[in-house]
């Protein structure tokens, strides 16, 4: 079985569930949210969080997320939230989520969500995470309840599972984990020898090198696979080493995965891989450093991000 088709059964995993849940194959009486009545008996519930515990009266049906990872995490689970914020760099929501995403209402950006339109919306759960909105955790939990995961990045499973617990949906939060595990672990398989393979994640961001580290997204998907990364030492977070452009040979590996953060015009690239040390790499010496979408590898954070993550590297790793 291909890592493709196993992520296409991931993707029906929910759908399957809603139609197991009673135990037969006809619909199940629902309500207006698609709702079981396993789902429902789920509520009232008390979820702790980073900011204490919320209690949560009923199943959720106007969800607002405030972050990339709580949209793909809602998105994965079958839920439409009403409202949703954007990055600073576009208007739009990420491509890969952006068809999924059609018809959610845009509520200011990451850094600067517009308080006034998520509470006219009349949300019934806020979903964000402490790093990006500790500052406005009490105005939020005014509006509704409002459950924070501590951090984001390496933690996506954790912050999925918690995600999960506050809309009602743990069990297909779980099974598509355990899906995401078993592609992970068979694409280290047909690789065959996964640690003996340095990844270096690159990201350009306005003149500066990005060199993400294992406590990163795109580290655990790496991590998981079973591929070595090269580590350098962090000053600012654990997420990324920074580097300047004569430093790039710090990031030597055999694989290189690079992306933009906004207009390549804007981010250094261009001026990298046209100067004199970029053909220095291993990996670009050997023609293994690959554009990789930026929305995929390093804006987007959960599990629709980590299984196309999974289907771009099968391609340049696994051919």
């Amino acid at each position: 079985m291909t890592i493709r088709v196993l992520r296409a059964t991931a993707l029906s995993v929910a759908a399957a569930l809603a139609l197991t849940a009673c135990g037969d194959s006809s619909e199940p009486d629902a309500g207006s949210a698609g709702r079981t009545p396993a789902e429902d008996a789920a509520f009232p519930r008390t979820v702790e969080h980073a900011m204490g515990s919320t209690e949560i009266p009923e199943q959720p049906e106007r969800v607002v997320v405030l972050d990339t990872g709580e949209l793909d995490a809602a998105l994965s689970l079958g839920v439409t939230p009403v409202g949703a914020v954007t990055t600073d760099v576009s208007g739009e929501f990420l491509s890969y989520l952006a068809d999924d995403a059609e018809g959610i209402e845009v509520v200011g950006t990451i850094a600067e969500p517009n308080l006034e339109e998520i509470a006219a919306l009349e949300p019934d759960l806020i979903l964000s995470n402490q790093v990006r909105h500790e500052a406005i955790y009490d105005q939020l939990s005014q509006m509704a309840p409002t459950v924070f995961a501590a951090d984001l990045g390496d933690t996506w499973k954790e912050n999925f599972l918690l995600d999960a617990e506050a809309l009602g949906r743990e069990d297909q939060a779980e099974e598509l984990l355990a899906e995401y595990e078993q592609q992970a672990d068979e694409l280290g398989e047909v690789i065959g020898d996964p640690a003996s393979t340095t990844v270096s994640p690159l990201r350009f961001v306005q003149g500066a090198i990005r060199v993400y580290q294992p406590e990163s997204f795109v580290g655990t998907v790496l991590a998981d696979i079973g591929l070595d990364q090269v580590e350098l030492p962090t000053d600012r977070t654990p997420t990324f080493a920074e580097l300047g452009l004569e430093e790039i040979t710090r990031a030597d590996a055999d694989v290189i995965l690079y992306s933009s953060y906004g207009p390549v015009s804007d981010s250094g690239e261009a001026d990298v891989v046209a100067g004199p040390l970029w053909p220095m790499l291993t990996a670009v010496a050997e023609g293994r450093a690959y554009a990789v979408e930026d929305d995929v590898f390093y804006t987007g954070i959960g599990p629709m991000a980590a299984q196309l993550q999974l289907d771009a590297l099968e391609g340049f790793l696994a051919g």
